[in-house]
């Protein structure tokens, strides 16, 4: 596993999928070319355990939108290829 922290605002350049109710875990779908997160070297398919600290294993979809959003500008991933 790997950490990036991206620096805001957003758009940190990203969209998740998966999720608790979707019984998949967090992954990243797409990234935006030149993005924040792409920068940083985050890739397609890489799974989020964990943002700002917090274990995704019992996350919803929307909780972790939610979760991000509220970083403002700072946004801490812990990723897992």
């Amino acid at each position: 596993s790997y950490k990036v922290m991206l620096n805001g605002p957003a758009p940190w350049g990203f969209r998740l999928q998966g999720g608790k109710d979707f019984s998949m875990p967090l992954s990243i779908s797409r990234l935006t070319p030149g993005g924040k997160a792409a920068q940083a070297g985050v890739g397609v398919g890489d799974w989020v355990l964990y943002i700002d600290g917090e274990s995704t294993s019992a996350m919803t979809h929307i909780e972790a939108q939610n979760r991000i959003r509220a970083c403002g500008d700072r946004l801490c991933l812990t990723l897992s290829r």
